[in-house]
């Protein structure tokens, strides 16, 4: 059985009434509807598509793209809710289904949740959880510090933002390290900052230490260029100040500064910050 819950690339096999029956390399096939057949193939071309369920619970391939992918995380939205449980728009014909079990609260028509998607292993079935806790952990950890990570924003706290790193660990980003506005359900790259005896992992959006000062150097420079070649920052200026007009924590600023400085790029002023031209 070709597996479902995943892109596959599949060789064509043969054209029928119904679509195009497409293989893999162990003998399986699978039906291409024709509503998904390209305009020109032909037969022995492969071609990339998803494998699901269809309201048969039969296997199909799809050249649509879901909004989730098997064992990841996503925001989606619930589209119907009724005496068994909800389903959620995952980009498919056929509607995620998200049991009552598999809901951290009860999910209401219209509005948006965090989700997990799952194979069922009794049911050989694709699941959506909204109890993304229960996918993740921190117990044995397969990132180091200054990883480059996907992340994706789960949740807002009091010290800042909850993100799933890689689909399988938590971290969190702190409130004075986040300079734009971040959405529920969000992708970003992100950088394991620090991680903590107790395995808890700070995470940065932004590069760290040495790492940081040529993309924010440029930043600087951009800025620069765009305003006649100043800004009214220096070395005394406010943390509030240089976040509000350079999106940057003070730290962040002076090292870009002393690097811009070294390089013979920038002047200091007591005014400010002026470009070498």
């Amino acid at each position: 059985m070709i597996a479902i819950g995943e892109f596959h690339n599949l060789e064509i096999l043969r054209e029928t009434s119904v679509g195009l029956f497409l293989g893999d390399d162990k003998g399986n096939d699978i039906l291409l509807p024709n509503k998904y057949v390209p305009d020109t193939f032909e037969i022995g071309d492969e071609i990339r598509v998803f494998v699901y369920l269809d309201h048969e619970e039969r296997p199909i391939a799809t050249t649509l793209e879901p909004f989730i992918y098997l064992n990841d995380f996503a925001l989606l939205k619930a589209v119907e809710v009724n005496d068994i449980g909800a389903f959620v728009d995952w980009g498919l014909e056929k509607h995620l289904f998200v049991p009552f079990r598999e809901q951290a609260r009860k999910m209401e028509a219209g509005k948006w949740y965090l989700v997990h998607l799952y194979l069922d292993e009794q049911t050989d079935r694709l699941v959506g959880s909204s109890k993304t806790k229960n996918f993740i952990s921190n117990d044995e950890l397969t990132v180091n510090q200054f990883d480059e990570v996907e992340c994706v924003v789960s949740r807002y706290t009091d010290l800042g933002i909850e993100v799933i790193i890689n689909a399988k660990h938590k971290g969190l980003v702190y409130n004075n390290e986040i300079f734009e506005d971040v959405k529920l359900g969000e992708r970003r790259k992100g950088i394991i900052k620090k991680i903590r005896d107790d395995h808890k992992i700070d995470v940065s959006f932004q590069q760290i230490g040495y790492r940081n000062i040529e993309p924010t150097a440029a930043k600087i420079l951009e800025f620069l260029n765009r305003n006649k070649g100043f800004v009214a920052l220096h070395d005394k200026s406010s943390p509030e100040d240089i976040e509000a007009i350079l999106g940057m924590s003070k730290k962040s600023f002076k090292k870009a500064v002393g690097s811009l400085y070294k390089n013979r790029q920038i002047k200091i002023e007591p005014n400010g910050i002026h470009l070498i031209k």
